[in-house]
């Protein structure tokens, strides 16, 4: 029996890059976690063990740590678009490049100090190919929380439904977002900015019905307000916030005193396109 070699990729995942810049007063850091994948001309290395066209993955995690020295690092898109570039225009054998990158946040209380700012993080991909390239922007772990403004009824009831319908609820969610540009040629910065303050703006303006409803309003939002995105994906895990029966205590609970599991969770998922 034949086998065949299908899609496959390699690169080097969680390369640890913190860039400082001292060219000014005010320090500025930026701290990245980069992964590479390589795809083209590869199947030689599958099947027989030849690595002539094997670009070795830790020259792929050199390459970030030299670009980001003598190009410096910028706008994550941007950085990633030179590695990609790179890698498809200087091995005969790659015909295809992915850079995934988080942007760790961190605030600044000084000229050259700074506090770790959550758990969130952007992220850019990018897909540079020997015909062009696309770029999707993105952001993680953005968790956010509507205190009221909420309901959830009208849904169907059968003999396994115990859930109770409510006018009255927390909402809240960690975002999960990802959005393609309809051009390579985009002020990163100020499209980033723009993406998540009508995320933001969406959320807190959205009197909701349904967790779905608030996606769309979000979706929305942004394409409303970030001209260069074609669409965004969503993906909002509903962190339940349950009210905690304090009868037993004598004592009652108006709104006040809640519980919040991790899980399990509702996970509502969608796209929003032009």
């Amino acid at each position: 029996m034949a086998f065949t070699l299908g899609p496959n990729q390699y690169g080097k995942a969680g390369v640890r890059l913190v860039s400082v810049d001292r060219s000014g007063d005010r320090h500025v850091v930026t701290d990245l976690t980069v992964a590479s994948a390589l795809s083209g001309d590869l199947e030689g290395t599958h099947l027989t063990g030849d690595n002539s066209a094997v670009l070795a993955t830790d020259t792929q995690k050199n390459t970030v740590y030299a670009f980001a020295r003598e190009f410096g690092v910028g706008e994550p898109e941007a950085f990633g678009l030179r590695l990609g570039q790179h890698f498809v225009s200087t091995q005969a054998s790659i015909h295809r490049a992915q850079l995934t990158i988080e942007q760790h946040r961190w605030e600044r209380f000084g000229p050259h100090s700074f506090a770790r700012s959550g758990a969130e993080t952007r992220r850019a991909r990018v897909v540079v190919t020997e015909d062009g390239a696309e770029v999707s922007s993105g952001l993680g772990d953005l968790t956010v929380l509507n205190t009221t403004d909420s309901e959830f009824h009208g849904f169907p009831r059968d003999a396994y439904t115990t859930l109770p319908e409510t006018t009255e609820r927390m909402l809240a969610t960690s975002v999960e977002a990802w959005w393609d540009h309809s051009s390579a040629e985009v002020d990163w910065g100020a499209a980033y900015t723009a993406a998540r303050e009508a995320l933001l703006a969406a959320f807190a303006g959205t009197y909701s019905y349904s967790l779905q409803q608030t996606l769309f309003a979000m979706g929305s939002r942004v394409l409303a307000e970030a001209p260069s995105v074609a669409e965004i994906r969503l993906s909002l895990p509903n962190k339940h916030h349950n009210l905690v029966d304090l009868t037993p205590f004598g004592l009652d609970n108006p709104d006040q005193v809640y519980v919040a599991p991790t899980e399990p969770y509702g996970l509502i998922e969608g796209t929003v396109r032009r």
